[in-house]
């Protein structure tokens, strides 16, 4: 779940400076039609063109603002089409992007908060379902049997877990909670991108809007872990996050997946390591971030391994890369297991966080460029 906490401070002036190398975007290309620039500052989001052709479409950001900000792709219903996060003030970053034909809003979010500062565009023709290749479109299929394999296989571990929280079983709800969530974390991407279950199921405390009602696990996982009893309020809580999740399980089939989706999503995990597990934010009352950590690694992976026979052909030097640095994060991780889980995250220290930090930036910026290389 994406949202941005002062104690976060230092983490963003870090990927303040990490955007400034990652994210960097050359100016548009004249000839390229279908470059759309997006400059954000705290009060604006001027986009270039409002109307453009469907299909590969390349969003250059740049952010004019004093506030690190993201931008977004909406489809009606605040459907998102695709994200990019952490743009520091006075970086930029490309998106690539496969968008179809219809009315969308892009949505830059000074602070990393609320709905954002909309402009509304149109996307044109039917250039996204122009090209097809069969590489591709297998690579599409076997991800979207994963997430949906991902999304079931949750739901009967999620179940001993609401089980036991119904029961009162602090200790056996405390075991359950890290497994119950690993499908979610190596899928996060395509869930977030229906916009309305992943507040439900996965917003921490600080995260939640005004008005909105603190539901999900992290709520529960402050009981388990702080207060250490369970109430009767947070034995309904359990049933509302089984009934959310299953709802989850039902629609991720309908999700709109892309070749350029499931490389930004594969970037957006990475992301979700950096912002929220290596500070610890995520999992703060449990310290199960490690567990967290590596599903968003082995989801990105997943994307990865698919569409890099693809990738390999447009940019060999890039999967090489690639590959040397999706080891290098599984080994750093593999140092911090513990019998059939992972170290206790309050028990890591800052040297050691940033070594991990170190080595999943090292993996973010090439894994930047992947949908871009997916997209020739």
């Amino acid at each position: 779940m994406r949202v941005l906490r002062s104690s976060a401070i230092a983490a963003v002036a870090a990927a303040t400076a990490l955007a400034a190398l990652t994210g960097c975007a050359k100016k548009s290309d004249d000839k390229d039609s279908n470059a759309v620039d997006v400059t954000a500052t705290d009060d604006k989001c001027q986009v270039s063109k409002t109307s453009f052709a469907a299909g590969h479409v390349k969003i250059n950001v740049r952010n004019q603002g004093a506030k690190v900000t993201e931008v977004y792709v909406y489809a009606p219903g605040d459907r998102i089409v695709t994200e990019r996060e952490n743009i520091g003030p006075g970086t930029r970053a490309e998106i690539t992007a496969t968008i179809k034909a219809g009315e969308y809003e892009i949505a830059c979010k000074p602070g990393m908060k609320g709905d954002g500062i909309r402009q509304k565009i149109t996307v044109t023709g039917d250039g996204a379902q122009a090209k097809s290749d069969p590489e591709l479109d297998k690579a599409v299929a076997e991800y979207r049997k994963y997430v949906q394999e991902q999304a079931d296989e949750t739901l009967p571990v999620a179940r001993k877990f609401a089980d036991a929280v119904k029961n009162g079983d602090v200790d056996g709800a405390r075991k359950l909670y890290a497994p119950s969530r690993v499908g979610w974390e190596r899928t996060e991407p395509v869930a977030e991108s229906f916009g309305d279950i992943d507040p439900k199921v996965d917003v921490r405390e600080d995260g939640l809007e005004k008005g909105q009602e603190w539901t999900g696990w992290h709520r529960l996982e402050k009981s388990l872990w702080e207060t250490k009893q369970i109430s009767d309020e947070d034995k309904k809580l359990a049933d509302r996050l089984m009934a959310d999740l299953e709802d989850w399980s039902k629609r991720v089939g309908t999700a709109e997946i892309t070749p350029t989706s499931m490389a930004n999503g594969a970037k957006e995990l990475l992301d979700e390591v950096y912002r929220n597990k290596i500070t610890g934010e995520e999992e703060r009352y449990s310290h199960t971030d490690l567990a967290d950590f590596e599903g968003n690694v082995d989801g990105a992976l997943k994307a990865y391994e698919l569409l890099k026979p693809v990738a390999g052909k447009h940019d060999p030097a890039l999967v090489k890369e690639l590959d040397q640095q999706f080891a290098a994060v599984k080994q750093a991780l593999d140092a911090y297991r513990e019998g059939d889980g992972f170290k206790s995250y309050d028990t890591v220290g800052q040297d050691d966080r940033k070594k991990l930090s170190d080595v999943v930036n090292a993996l973010s910026e090439p894994l930047s460029k992947l949908a871009a290389a997916v997209a020739k």
